[in-house]
């Protein structure tokens, strides 16, 4: 089968599609193409997501609207289906490979899984196959890792046996169909023939721009994007810590900030997570391992980013010395554990690193999260008994919490915003000592209307 024999079967909708890797990417990818007419098989490696999907069932929690109804739709329809078996992929004309790509703790790309696929992949793929990897990678992995290593292990090569291509994937928890569908994609070939019939598939699910280039470029943006956003959120951050050190109001501060043409100012906070962020400018980094390159900046922001759970302990440790406590005799209220607001993803959370750092100093903790099943429960259960209430995430649940009563439970009544969810005013009003990042001593005081 050569592209054009590929462009007409992804026009009259005789390609059948396999997408590898059944995750917050992966799956949806795989819904929206059969909701399309498609023939689609999910692959995974794990046999209870894979009966899950089977079965019609939303594996991701969180809100993510519109997914369920579409996956118990597209499997009742037959048009999805999932295996953890490669063999059954033998006749597919087209492999989506949607995997995780972390980074380990040198910061170094970790590709087990992407290899595992693509070695699975290449011992069942037919001639003429065109094979995408929506995965984020570091610059240069398309022609310096996965080109080699499906050639070898197919015996086929590129453009004869097999075509190749990356269009890295856009999505945000919370907003999975949405991004997929709204957000402007790069496709990448490795020739723009490829790049093409690739346009050709996507424009299928994709409802805004494609912009065809070659991979290089298109593993280029993915790991700026989030490079890019990395270094906005870790400025914002620092000027947090400024705020508070000078007695500012980080938050008023980047509202008018952004009253100024051409301003945008990201939003400070508790730490940054999940599975892209924290990663991505590391795989943008090594692509330029063993070339003449001094990276300063990007290094830099993933520092002061990485610091902000650490600084959320510092500002728990000042309030409760304020009122005769230390964080070793302490029972903490930990709010939220997952990454992100409303979602169940819990890849990187700063949460984490805050209750290692409070469990070291000696403190217990109470941990409760409405999306994670593990810390779901009563919320005024896990404050009871507690000296400290510390939000580290702006789930939905936690806007509506009631402050008095919160006051009436706790031993110590401290409340410590790391996501600018409330306000002095409320807080204080119920008797709670109120701290948020971001805010310092001078600007309390106006708040509170003492003269300083």
């Amino acid at each position: 089968m050569n592209l054009n024999e590929l462009h007409q079967k992804i026009e009259n909708k005789t390609a059948e599609i396999a997408v590898i890797g059944q995750g917050y990417v992966g799956l949806p990818v795989a819904a929206l193409f059969a909701n399309k007419g498609f023939l689609v098989t999910g692959v995974d490696v794990r046999p209870d997501l894979v009966d899950k999907i089977n079965k019609g069932i939303n594996p991701i929690d969180g809100k993510e609207p519109g997914l369920a109804d579409l996956l118990r739709e597209v499997t009742e329809s037959k048009k999805l289906r999932a295996t953890t078996n490669y063999t059954e992929l033998e006749v597919h004309d087209i492999f989506i490979i949607a995997v995780e790509t972390p980074v380990d703790e040198n910061h170094i790309p970790r590709y087990e899984a992407l290899q595992a696929a693509l070695t699975s992949l290449a011992s069942v793929m037919k001639r003429g196959a065109l094979v995408i990897i929506e995965s984020t990678i570091a610059p240069r992995t398309m022609s310096d890792f996965v080109l080699p290593l499906l050639e070898d292990k197919s015996g086929m090569q590129l453009n004869e046996g097999f075509f190749l291509g990356n269009c890295p994937e856009r999505v945000m928890p919370g907003k999975l169909l949405k991004n997929l569908q709204m957000m402007n994609r790069v496709v990448g070939g490795m020739t723009p023939e490829t790049s093409h019939v690739m346009t050709v598939l996507y424009k299928n699910i994709v409802e805004s721009e494609l912009d065809e280039t070659d991979c290089i470029t298109a593993e280029l943006v993915k790991t700026v994007e989030n490079a890019y956003r990395d270094v906005q959120i870790a400025f914002a951050n620092e000027v947090a810590l400024i705020a508070e050190a000078v007695g500012g109001d980080v938050w008023k501060v980047r509202e008018l900030v952004n009253k100024s043409p051409m301003r945008q100012m990201h939003l400070p906070g508790a730490g940054v997570g999940g599975h892209c962020i924290p990663k991505d400018p590391w795989l943008l980094v090594h692509g330029i391992l063993g070339k003449e390159v001094n990276m300063r900046l990007i290094p830099a922001a993933r520092e002061i980013n990485n610091s902000m759970p650490i600084h959320m302990v510092e500002l728990l440790s000042r309030a409760l010395s304020k009122l005769q406590r230390t964080l070793s005799n302490s029972k903490i209220a930990v709010l939220g554990y997952s990454y992100l607001e409303d979602s169940d993803d819990t890849r990187n959370t700063p949460t984490q690193v805050f209750i290692t750092k409070l469990e070291a100093v000696g403190a217990s903790i109470s941990i409760h999260d409405p999306w994670v099943a593990k810390y779901r429960g009563d919320i005024y259960d896990k404050i009871m008994g507690c000296d400290a209430v510390v939000v580290m995430v702006a789930h939905s649940e936690y806007q509506k919490l009631d402050f008095k009563k919160i006051k009436s439970m706790l031993r110590t009544p401290i409340l410590i915003d790391g996501r600018n969810v409330y306000s002095h005013t409320l807080a204080e009003e119920a008797g709670l000592f109120y701290s948020k990042i971001g805010q310092g001593f001078l600007t309390m005081n106006y708040i509170k209307g003492n003269a300083s």
